[in-house]
Protein backbone atom coordinates (compact mmCIF):
# COMPACT_ATOMS: atom_id res chain seq x y z
CA UNK A 1 0.00 0.00 0.00
CA UNK A 2 1.31 3.46 -0.93
CA UNK A 3 1.33 5.74 2.08
CA UNK A 4 -0.30 9.15 1.80
CA UNK A 5 2.08 11.95 2.82
CA UNK A 6 0.60 14.10 5.61
CA UNK A 7 2.05 17.53 6.35
CA UNK A 8 1.65 18.02 10.11
CA UNK A 9 1.74 21.78 10.66
CA UNK A 10 2.23 23.00 14.25
CA UNK A 11 3.67 25.71 16.48
CA UNK A 12 2.72 29.07 15.01
CA UNK A 13 2.78 32.78 15.78
CA UNK A 14 0.32 32.96 18.67
CA UNK A 15 0.14 32.76 22.42
CA UNK A 16 -1.04 29.16 22.03
CA UNK A 17 2.21 28.00 20.45
CA UNK A 18 3.03 25.57 23.26
CA UNK A 19 -0.46 24.07 23.26
CA UNK A 20 -0.15 23.49 19.51
CA UNK A 21 3.13 21.61 19.99
CA UNK A 22 1.55 19.29 22.56
CA UNK A 23 -1.55 18.69 20.41
CA UNK A 24 0.59 17.90 17.37
CA UNK A 25 2.67 15.42 19.38
CA UNK A 26 -0.46 13.49 20.32
CA UNK A 27 -1.65 13.43 16.72
CA UNK A 28 1.77 12.30 15.45
CA UNK A 29 1.67 9.36 17.86
CA UNK A 30 -1.82 8.48 16.61
CA UNK A 31 -0.59 8.47 13.01
CA UNK A 32 2.33 6.23 13.96
CA UNK A 33 0.01 3.68 15.59
CA UNK A 34 -1.56 0.75 13.76
CA UNK A 35 -3.34 0.80 11.32
CA UNK A 36 -2.55 4.46 10.55
CA UNK A 37 1.18 3.78 10.30
CA UNK A 38 0.50 1.65 7.21
CA UNK A 39 -1.64 4.37 5.60
CA UNK A 40 0.19 7.63 6.30
CA UNK A 41 3.69 9.08 6.26
CA UNK A 42 4.02 12.09 8.57
CA UNK A 43 6.14 15.05 7.46
CA UNK A 44 6.40 17.52 10.37
CA UNK A 45 6.49 21.27 9.72
CA UNK A 46 7.20 23.41 12.75
CA UNK A 47 6.36 27.13 12.54
CA UNK A 48 8.56 29.11 14.92
CA UNK A 49 7.19 31.99 16.96
CA UNK A 50 8.71 34.43 14.44
CA UNK A 51 6.94 32.70 11.53
CA UNK A 52 9.85 30.71 10.13
CA UNK A 53 9.04 27.20 8.85
CA UNK A 54 11.29 24.35 9.99
CA UNK A 55 11.14 20.71 8.91
CA UNK A 56 13.37 17.65 9.08
CA UNK A 57 15.25 16.73 12.25
CA UNK A 58 14.58 20.00 14.09
CA UNK A 59 10.82 19.75 13.57
CA UNK A 60 10.85 16.10 14.66
CA UNK A 61 12.77 17.03 17.80
CA UNK A 62 10.12 19.57 18.78
CA UNK A 63 7.38 17.05 18.04
CA UNK A 64 9.03 14.32 20.14
CA UNK A 65 10.09 16.52 23.07
CA UNK A 66 7.09 18.82 23.22
CA UNK A 67 9.48 21.74 23.72
CA UNK A 68 9.56 24.73 21.32
CA UNK A 69 12.79 25.73 19.61
CA UNK A 70 14.57 28.97 20.38
CA UNK A 71 13.70 31.43 17.64
CA UNK A 72 16.21 31.45 14.81
CA UNK A 73 16.36 35.06 13.63
CA UNK A 74 18.05 33.98 10.40
CA UNK A 75 15.05 31.91 9.24
CA UNK A 76 13.37 33.41 6.17
CA UNK A 77 9.68 33.31 6.96
CA UNK A 78 8.76 33.83 3.31
CA UNK A 79 10.67 30.75 2.12
CA UNK A 80 9.00 27.37 2.64
CA UNK A 81 11.01 24.14 3.03
CA UNK A 82 11.32 22.10 -0.16
CA UNK A 83 9.39 19.25 1.51
CA UNK A 84 6.19 21.32 1.19
CA UNK A 85 5.84 20.06 -2.38
CA UNK A 86 5.78 16.44 -1.13
CA UNK A 87 2.64 16.93 0.98
CA UNK A 88 -0.56 15.31 -0.26
CA UNK A 89 -2.79 16.41 2.61
CA UNK A 90 -2.25 19.00 5.34
CA UNK A 91 -3.12 18.59 9.00
CA UNK A 92 -2.87 22.09 10.51
CA UNK A 93 -2.72 21.95 14.31
CA UNK A 94 -2.29 25.67 14.88
CA UNK A 95 -4.32 27.22 17.67
CA UNK A 96 -5.13 30.90 17.99
CA UNK A 97 -4.41 33.81 15.62
CA UNK A 98 -2.47 32.98 12.45
CA UNK A 99 -3.54 29.37 12.83
CA UNK A 100 -7.28 28.81 13.15
CA UNK A 101 -8.52 32.22 12.01
CA UNK A 102 -8.53 31.61 8.25
CA UNK A 103 -5.03 32.90 7.55
CA UNK A 104 -3.26 29.53 7.25
CA UNK A 105 -6.40 28.04 5.73
CA UNK A 106 -6.15 30.63 2.94
CA UNK A 107 -2.52 29.66 2.34
CA UNK A 108 -3.39 25.96 2.17
CA UNK A 109 -6.31 26.77 -0.12
CA UNK A 110 -3.88 28.49 -2.51
CA UNK A 111 -1.69 25.37 -2.45
CA UNK A 112 -4.73 23.46 -3.81
CA UNK A 113 -4.03 20.50 -1.54
CA UNK A 114 -6.60 18.98 0.88
CA UNK A 115 -6.39 20.10 4.52
CA UNK A 116 -8.15 19.09 7.71
CA UNK A 117 -10.76 21.42 9.16
CA UNK A 118 -12.87 24.36 8.16
CA UNK A 119 -12.15 26.73 5.30
CA UNK A 120 -11.38 30.43 5.37
CA UNK A 121 -14.90 31.70 6.10
CA UNK A 122 -15.75 29.29 8.93
CA UNK A 123 -12.30 29.58 10.47
CA UNK A 124 -12.41 33.37 10.49
CA UNK A 125 -15.96 33.46 11.84
CA UNK A 126 -15.18 30.82 14.45
CA UNK A 127 -12.23 32.87 15.69
CA UNK A 128 -13.90 36.28 15.75
CA UNK A 129 -16.42 36.15 18.59
CA UNK A 130 -18.36 39.15 17.28
CA UNK A 131 -18.74 37.76 13.75
CA UNK A 132 -19.56 34.35 15.23
CA UNK A 133 -22.35 35.68 17.41
CA UNK A 134 -23.75 37.70 14.51
CA UNK A 135 -24.06 34.51 12.44
CA UNK A 136 -25.57 32.61 15.37
CA UNK A 137 -28.14 35.38 15.87
CA UNK A 138 -29.06 35.24 12.17
CA UNK A 139 -29.60 31.47 12.56
CA UNK A 140 -31.94 32.10 15.49
CA UNK A 141 -29.74 30.36 18.07
CA UNK A 142 -30.19 31.50 21.69
CA UNK A 143 -27.17 33.26 23.23
CA UNK A 144 -26.21 35.35 26.23
CA UNK A 145 -26.65 39.11 25.94
CA UNK A 146 -23.52 40.80 24.60
CA UNK A 147 -22.10 44.07 23.29
CA UNK A 148 -19.33 44.72 20.78
CA UNK A 149 -16.67 47.29 21.68
CA UNK A 150 -13.65 48.68 19.84
CA UNK A 151 -10.21 49.61 21.12
CA UNK A 152 -10.72 53.16 19.85
CA UNK A 153 -13.71 53.54 22.19
CA UNK A 154 -11.73 52.25 25.15
CA UNK A 155 -8.56 54.21 24.44
CA UNK A 156 -10.46 57.40 23.73
CA UNK A 157 -10.96 60.51 25.83
CA UNK A 158 -12.38 60.01 29.37
CA UNK A 159 -15.83 61.28 28.37
CA UNK A 160 -16.28 58.65 25.63
CA UNK A 161 -14.92 55.89 27.88
CA UNK A 162 -17.23 56.88 30.74
CA UNK A 163 -20.29 56.78 28.48
CA UNK A 164 -19.19 53.39 27.16
CA UNK A 165 -18.96 51.94 30.67
CA UNK A 166 -22.34 53.48 31.56
CA UNK A 167 -23.92 51.75 28.56
CA UNK A 168 -22.35 48.38 29.34
CA UNK A 169 -23.51 48.54 32.95
CA UNK A 170 -27.06 49.40 31.86
CA UNK A 171 -27.28 46.77 29.10
CA UNK A 172 -25.41 43.85 30.69
CA UNK A 173 -24.97 44.49 34.41
CA UNK A 174 -22.64 42.53 36.68
CA UNK A 175 -21.07 40.08 36.66
CA UNK A 176 -20.01 40.22 33.03
CA UNK A 177 -17.11 38.90 30.97
CA UNK A 178 -14.74 41.01 28.88
CA UNK A 179 -13.00 39.15 26.04
CA UNK A 180 -10.71 39.98 23.11
CA UNK A 181 -12.71 39.08 20.01
CA UNK A 182 -9.91 37.15 18.29
CA UNK A 183 -8.05 35.11 20.86
CA UNK A 184 -8.62 31.50 21.92
CA UNK A 185 -7.97 29.39 25.03
CA UNK A 186 -9.43 32.05 27.36
CA UNK A 187 -6.46 34.38 26.81
CA UNK A 188 -7.14 37.96 27.94
CA UNK A 189 -10.57 37.19 29.42
CA UNK A 190 -11.70 38.85 32.67
CA UNK A 191 -14.73 38.36 34.87
CA UNK A 192 -15.81 41.69 36.33
CA UNK A 193 -18.18 42.62 39.14
CA UNK A 194 -17.74 46.38 39.50
CA UNK A 195 -17.08 49.56 37.56
CA UNK A 196 -13.43 49.60 38.61
CA UNK A 197 -12.92 46.00 37.41
CA UNK A 198 -14.75 46.76 34.17
CA UNK A 199 -12.43 49.67 33.36
CA UNK A 200 -9.31 47.57 34.02
CA UNK A 201 -10.66 44.59 32.05
CA UNK A 202 -11.54 46.69 29.01
CA UNK A 203 -8.07 48.23 28.97
CA UNK A 204 -6.49 44.79 29.31
CA UNK A 205 -8.58 43.25 26.51
CA UNK A 206 -7.79 46.20 24.24
CA UNK A 207 -4.07 45.42 24.62
CA UNK A 208 -4.74 42.06 22.91
CA UNK A 209 -7.20 43.02 20.17
CA UNK A 210 -8.80 46.05 18.54
CA UNK A 211 -12.23 44.37 18.82
CA UNK A 212 -13.63 43.35 22.20
CA UNK A 213 -16.81 41.62 23.27
CA UNK A 214 -18.55 42.03 26.62
CA UNK A 215 -20.99 39.30 27.66
CA UNK A 216 -23.54 39.16 30.45
CA UNK A 217 -22.83 36.56 33.12
CA UNK A 218 -25.23 33.64 33.46
CA UNK A 219 -26.09 32.80 37.05
CA UNK A 220 -25.70 29.16 38.13
CA UNK A 221 -24.92 27.98 34.61
CA UNK A 222 -23.27 24.63 33.94
CA UNK A 223 -20.65 24.69 31.17
CA UNK A 224 -21.22 21.84 28.73
CA UNK A 225 -19.61 21.00 25.40
CA UNK A 226 -20.42 18.94 22.33
CA UNK A 227 -18.08 17.77 19.57
CA UNK A 228 -19.07 17.85 15.90
CA UNK A 229 -17.53 15.65 13.21
CA UNK A 230 -18.31 15.69 9.50
CA UNK A 231 -18.85 17.90 6.47
CA UNK A 232 -22.25 18.33 4.87
CA UNK A 233 -23.86 15.74 7.15
CA UNK A 234 -22.15 16.28 10.51
CA UNK A 235 -22.68 14.20 13.62
CA UNK A 236 -22.69 15.28 17.25
CA UNK A 237 -20.96 13.47 20.11
CA UNK A 238 -22.19 12.78 23.61
CA UNK A 239 -22.17 15.85 25.87
CA UNK A 240 -19.33 16.65 28.25
CA UNK A 241 -19.26 18.99 31.22
CA UNK A 242 -16.38 21.08 32.52
CA UNK A 243 -15.97 21.48 36.27
CA UNK A 244 -13.23 23.68 37.73
CA UNK A 245 -11.94 25.09 40.99
CA UNK A 246 -11.46 28.71 39.87
CA UNK A 247 -13.91 31.58 39.51
CA UNK A 248 -14.17 30.89 35.79
CA UNK A 249 -12.55 28.71 33.13
CA UNK A 250 -9.47 30.83 32.40
CA UNK A 251 -6.22 29.91 30.58
CA UNK A 252 -4.39 28.73 33.70
CA UNK A 253 -7.30 26.56 34.80
CA UNK A 254 -7.72 25.11 31.32
CA UNK A 255 -4.12 23.97 30.92
CA UNK A 256 -3.01 23.19 34.50
CA UNK A 257 -3.39 19.56 35.54
CA UNK A 258 -5.80 19.10 38.43
CA UNK A 259 -7.46 22.53 38.10
CA UNK A 260 -10.37 21.29 35.99
CA UNK A 261 -12.15 18.04 35.27
CA UNK A 262 -14.30 16.63 32.50
CA UNK A 263 -17.48 14.70 33.17
CA UNK A 264 -18.29 12.53 30.14
CA UNK A 265 -21.08 11.96 29.49
CA UNK A 266 -22.56 14.88 31.38
CA UNK A 267 -25.45 14.06 33.67
CA UNK A 268 -28.25 15.74 31.75
CA UNK A 269 -31.91 15.00 31.01
CA UNK A 270 -32.20 13.19 27.67
CA UNK A 271 -34.21 16.02 26.14
CA UNK A 272 -31.60 18.60 27.12
CA UNK A 273 -28.73 16.49 25.75
CA UNK A 274 -30.57 16.05 22.46
CA UNK A 275 -31.27 19.78 22.24
CA UNK A 276 -27.58 20.56 22.79
CA UNK A 277 -26.57 18.10 20.07
CA UNK A 278 -29.03 19.64 17.62
CA UNK A 279 -27.85 23.17 18.45
CA UNK A 280 -24.20 22.11 18.06
CA UNK A 281 -24.88 20.95 14.51
CA UNK A 282 -26.87 24.12 13.77
CA UNK A 283 -23.98 26.27 15.01
CA UNK A 284 -21.52 24.26 12.89
CA UNK A 285 -23.66 24.75 9.81
CA UNK A 286 -24.28 28.44 10.56
CA UNK A 287 -20.58 29.20 10.02
CA UNK A 288 -20.23 26.62 7.19
CA UNK A 289 -17.91 24.41 9.24
CA UNK A 290 -16.05 21.40 7.89
CA UNK A 291 -14.29 18.46 9.51
CA UNK A 292 -14.43 19.22 13.20
CA UNK A 293 -15.57 21.69 15.82
CA UNK A 294 -16.29 21.82 19.52
CA UNK A 295 -19.36 23.81 20.52
CA UNK A 296 -19.70 25.24 24.04
CA UNK A 297 -22.94 25.93 25.88
CA UNK A 298 -24.36 27.23 29.14
CA UNK A 299 -27.08 25.09 30.70
CA UNK A 300 -29.22 26.74 33.39
CA UNK A 301 -30.58 23.76 35.27
CA UNK A 302 -33.20 25.71 37.25
CA UNK A 303 -34.96 26.97 34.12
CA UNK A 304 -33.96 24.34 31.54
CA UNK A 305 -32.46 27.10 29.38
CA UNK A 306 -29.65 26.24 26.95
CA UNK A 307 -27.54 29.12 25.64
CA UNK A 308 -24.93 28.84 22.91
CA UNK A 309 -21.57 30.25 24.04
CA UNK A 310 -19.11 29.73 21.18
CA UNK A 311 -17.69 27.38 18.57
CA UNK A 312 -14.05 26.31 18.28
CA UNK A 313 -13.16 25.15 14.77
CA UNK A 314 -9.76 23.74 15.80
CA UNK A 315 -10.06 22.38 19.35
CA UNK A 316 -7.09 21.07 21.27
CA UNK A 317 -5.85 17.49 21.07
CA UNK A 318 -3.83 17.44 24.30
CA UNK A 319 -4.26 14.92 27.12
CA UNK A 320 -6.71 17.33 28.80
CA UNK A 321 -8.66 18.25 25.66
CA UNK A 322 -12.39 17.70 25.55
CA UNK A 323 -12.79 17.07 21.80
CA UNK A 324 -11.03 13.68 21.47
CA UNK A 325 -12.42 12.57 24.83
CA UNK A 326 -15.99 13.24 23.69
CA UNK A 327 -15.49 11.11 20.61
CA UNK A 328 -13.79 8.36 22.61
CA UNK A 329 -16.91 8.26 24.79
CA UNK A 330 -19.00 8.19 21.60
CA UNK A 331 -17.16 5.13 20.28
CA UNK A 332 -14.38 6.64 18.14
CA UNK A 333 -10.87 6.04 19.47
CA UNK A 334 -8.20 8.74 19.10
CA UNK A 335 -6.30 7.09 16.22
CA UNK A 336 -9.55 6.38 14.35
CA UNK A 337 -10.63 9.99 14.91
CA UNK A 338 -7.45 11.33 13.29
CA UNK A 339 -7.92 8.96 10.35
CA UNK A 340 -11.54 10.08 9.98
CA UNK A 341 -10.50 13.74 9.93
CA UNK A 342 -8.04 13.08 7.13
CA UNK A 343 -10.69 11.22 5.13
CA UNK A 344 -13.14 14.08 5.68
CA UNK A 345 -10.52 16.53 4.40
CA UNK A 346 -10.15 14.51 1.19
CA UNK A 347 -13.94 14.40 0.81
CA UNK A 348 -14.30 18.15 1.37
CA UNK A 349 -11.52 18.97 -1.08
CA UNK A 350 -13.10 16.74 -3.74
CA UNK A 351 -16.48 18.43 -3.27
CA UNK A 352 -14.90 21.87 -3.78
CA UNK A 353 -12.81 20.98 -6.80
CA UNK A 354 -15.72 19.26 -8.54
CA UNK A 355 -18.03 22.24 -8.09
Amino acid sequence: MTKRRVGLLFGGCSGEHEVSVVSAGAIARALQASPNVDKYEVIPFYIQKNGGWVTGRDAQTVLSSGQPLSVDASVDRWRFPAAVTDVEIWLPILHGPNGEDGTVQGLLQLMQVPYVGSGVLASAAGMDKIAMKTLFAAAGLPQVRYAAVTRSQIWSDPCVFTKLCDRLEAELGYPCFVKPANLGSSVGISKVRSRAELEVALDNAASYDRRIIVEAGVASAREVECAVLGNDNPKASVIGEITFDSDFYDYETKYTAGRSAMVIPAKLPQGIAQRIQEMAIQAFQAIDGAGLSRVDFFYVEQTGEVLLNEINTLPGFTATSMYPELWAASGIAFADLVDTLLQLALEHHASQTSA
